[in-house]
């Protein structure tokens, strides 16, 4: 705008008639780009249903060309088990350093009542993450203390140990060790894969036993009647880059519950989530809703879905519909969080002791800690 106690000039039009016509060329500019990038996110329900008439015959051909198998992919287990040994006594060395810089950063207002405890916290988390690693129910985990009373000075009975389960302060040191983990690796925006399982609260139940009878329509009555469930669920969000977990959700009512409880867990620890994979049980387009609104999922839609919906939704169909083989080679990276919760039942054992829903909770979140203490070295 030309201030009116200024003199007018040929310059002065000159310039502010080029500064009006310069917004109004980016303005349409801007326009003409978004219609074309509208236009190039059309998707049509017929080619959504043809890609997914095709999909069997897809996933074959891709399998036949890209898979592990196919490529002559192969484990050389010299260097396995050099790196595991690397990794074991790397996680025996920085276990206690990590377990007092996250108790240090627990501020505590004011005492709880009674006696304080004459077992240090620190001592008392390395206890349960001890006895997750050596798969030992609590009583058994108390007699053997009695064999290091000598040189580390803890004698707990068994009630003690399963009591620090339900220790407000005690699963704010396991979340805070997920955090400190994570900052020393250097993990802050990341691509991820997230799978679910379940860990059996019975030795007469398997989760992957179980699930086979489930889906193939074998699970009885009698079981959907029983007053407790067999299995507690767990949900990982795996960053590709470094293999650790981002975010760990446990649940005894549902994996979608769990799913979410890790997704809040990687926002609280600080890390953003650019891409993600998950499998068909979180085919829908609510699930675009969980994340924040740049990340990008990668899913296999279902054979009714629809091309109604979000933006995200709209990129992820589109995504499997005209690249199909570029899509399937970044969903199939969900692998590697199947991989992980394998590698976690081998280390920690596949059953859950703990029978009170906070103390199912903190141990199943013991055994994802285990997992991303193991990948320091």
């Amino acid at each position: 705008m030309i201030n009116p106690s200024t003199p007018l000039t040929l310059s002065s039009v000159f310039s502010t008639s080029l500064t009006r016509f310069m917004v109004i060329y980016i303005k349409y500019i801007c326009i003409y780009m978004g219609s074309l990038y509208k236009y190039d996110m059309k998707l049509k329900q017929e080619d959504l249903n043809r890609a997914l008439e095709e999909h069997k015959r897809v996933v074959e051909i891709y399998k036949e060309t890209y898979s592990a198998k196919a490529t002559g992919g192969k484990r050389d287990w010299r260097t396995y088990e050099q790196k595991l040994v690397l990794r074991i006594k790397t996680a025996s060395r920085e276990l206690e350093p990590i377990l007092e810089e996250a108790y240090s950063m627990i501020e505590v207002s004011k005492a709880g009542r009674g006696r304080p405890h004459k077992v240090p916290l620190t001592k008392r988390v390395m206890i349960l993450l001890l006895k997750d690693i050596f798969q030992l129910s609590n009583r058994r985990m108390a007699n053997f203390l009695a064999f290091f009373t000598a040189l580390t000075g803890i004698d707990l009975s068994y009630k003690s140990v399963e009591r620090v389960y339900s220790d407000e302060l005690a699963r704010l040191v396991i979340h805070n060790m997920y955090a400190i983990l994570l900052r020393r690796k250097g993990v802050e925006a990341v691509d991820t894969s997230g799978d679910g399982t379940g860990y059996a609260l019975t030795v007469t139940k398997h989760y992957r036993n179980e699930r086979e009878k489930e889906l193939g329509g074998k699970t009885g009555r009698v079981e959907a009647k029983a007053k407790r469930k067999p299995f507690a669920y767990a949900f990982a969000l795996m960053d590709l880059g470094t293999w650790m977990y981002i975010g760990y959700g446990a649940s005894m009512k549902s994996e979608k519950e769990a799913f979410r409880r890790a997704v809040a867990m990687a926002k609280d620890v600080g890390v953003s989530v650019k891409t993600a994979r998950l499998d068909k049980y979180y085919s829908c387009k609510s699930i675009i809703t969980e994340f924040d609104p740049g990340t990008r999922v990668y899913i296999l839609p279902k054979k009714n879905a629809t091309v109604n919906g979000r933006l995200a939704w709209k990129q992820a169909l589109k995504s499997y519909v005209d690249e199909p083989f570029a899509h399937l080679r970044e969903y199939f990276k969900r692998n590697n969080s199947e991989s992980g919760f394998s590698a976690d039942k081998r280390l920690c054992g596949w059953k859950v002791w703990q029978k009170r829903e906070e103390r199912i909770g903190t141990s199943l979140l013991c055994k994802g800690l285990w997992h991303n203490i193991m990948l320091l070295g």
